[in-house]
C-alpha cells in the first residue's frame, strides 16, 4: 500500500539510547516462552531498518478480527497498555518497545490476563509505525513519558517533533487522537508550542484519561514533586 508519497521520518537520531539490558532469569524466560505468541515478527532481525523492507501488517489476520486500533510507542513495562486492554476488550492494542527487559515484563502482564487483542513489536516505534501500519487506520496513538532530553543540545532527540506530528496525521483516522504525558514541564511547553503551530490538531484537554494508571515511573516523579502534564489532541479530516 502506498504511504501517500510521504518520506519516512529521519531516524539517524533516535529518541532513546540502547544500553546493556540487565534481565532477570524470570524476564529471560518470559521473553523466550511468551515472545512467539505476542510479539509480531519474533523470529525476524531486531534492527528496525528491516521494517523498510516489509509490507504493512495485515492486522485483521494478526488479531483474527477487525477492531479499532490503539498504538502505544514505548510501552515500558506495560502497565498502561495492559490496563487499557483489560478495560477495552473491543479494541486492538499494538505496542512498540526497544528494550528487552521492558518487553519481558510487559509480556508477563499480557499473559497473566490472556489478552489476545494485544501485540508487541520489538523496535523503534517511529520507523515501525511508518512502515508497518497502514495510513489512516489508527484510532489513537499514545506517547507517555518519552525521554525529555532536557539539555538544549539534545532537544533534537525528542520524540515529539514536527516530523512526528506529520507521521501521526498520516496514521490516525479522521478525528483520531494523540495522547501524551510528561513529568518534564519544559517538554510539555514544547509540545503545546508544536500543537499551537499546527492547525491540523485541536486540543481536547489536559486531563488524565481514565484508563491511564499511575505507573512506577510516574509515582517516582510525583514523590519528587514533579507535576504530570497530560495532553490529548484530535486530528481533523486529512
Amino acid at each position: 500500500m502506498s504511504q501517500d508519497q510521504v518520506d519516512p521520518p529521519p531516524r539517524g537520531i533516535v529518541s532513546y539510547v540502547r544500553r546493556g539490558s540487565r534481565m532477570t532469569t524470570a524476564q529471560r524466560k518470559a521473553l523466550a516462552t511468551l515472545g512467539p505468541q505476542w510479539v509480531i515478527g519474533w523470529n525476524q532481525p531486531r534492527n528496525s531498518t528491516v521494517f523498510s523492507h516489509q509490507e504493512p501488517l495485515d492486522l485483521v489476520q494478526i488479531f483474527s478480527r477487525e477492531a479499532p486500533l490503539v498504538v502505544e510507542i514505548g510501552v515500558g513495562h506495560g502497565e498502561t497498555l495492559v490496563e487499557a486492554a483489560r478495560m477495552y476488550p473491543d479494541r486492538n492494542f499494538l505496542g512498540f518497545e526497544v528494550f528487552d527487559a521492558s518487553i519481558a515484563s510487559c509480556l508477563s502482564k499480557i499473559a497473566d490476563h490472556n489478552l489476545s487483542h494485544v501485540r508487541l513489536i520489538r523496535g523503534d516505534g517511529v520507523t515501525g509505525l511508518f512502515h508497518l501500519v497502514h495510513n489512516h487506520l489508527v484510532e489513537e496513538i499514545w506517547v507517555f513519558f518519552p525521554d525529555p532530553w532536557p539539555k538544549t543540545r539534545h532537544h533534537k532527540r525528542r520524540l515529539l517533533s514536527a516530523d512526528f506530528l506529520d507521521l501521526v496525521v498520516k496514521k490516525l483516522v479522521p478525528s483520531g487522537i494523540l495522547r501524551t504525558a510528561t513529568d518534564w514541564e519544559p517538554y510539555a511547553d514544547a509540545i503545546d508550542h508544536l500543537i499551537a503551530q499546527d492547525s491540523r490538531f485541536a486540543v481536547l484537554g489536559e486531563d488524565r484519561f481514565p484508563t491511564r494508571p499511575i505507573t512506577k515511573f510516574e509515582s517516582r516523579a510525583l514523590r519528587a514533586g514533579r507535576r504530570i502534564h497530560d495532553r490529548s489532541f484530535q486530528v481533523g479530516t486529512p
